[in-house]
């Protein structure tokens, strides 16, 4: 795979429509919360034995799932037709 430095990084470039352009990664996180009490969960198998725990009264409708995503910050100036 080719590279080349952008702002001072080195990236990995893809061909577009003729051009070089940098090929950016992120990176993912799930996030697992119970929507109505705010809690935090290490996974979803965290959240489905709280919700299978008799003594909490957490059910299968106060799952919610985020993603967070952060990509590397990268200026680039390209033309214009």
């Amino acid at each position: 795979m080719k590279y080349k430095l952008f702002n001072g990084k080195r990236f990995p470039v893809q061909i577009v429509d003729g051009e070089e352009v940098p090929v950016i990664t992120g990176k993912t996180k799930d996030i697992i919360k119970n929507k109505r009490t705010g809690k935090i969960y290490e996974s979803q198998v965290d959240f489905d034995k709280d919700v299978k725990d008799p003594t909490t009264d957490t059910t299968k409708e106060d799952f919610r799932q985020d993603v967070e995503i952060t990509v590397a910050s990268l200026s680039v100036f390209g033309k214009t037709k």
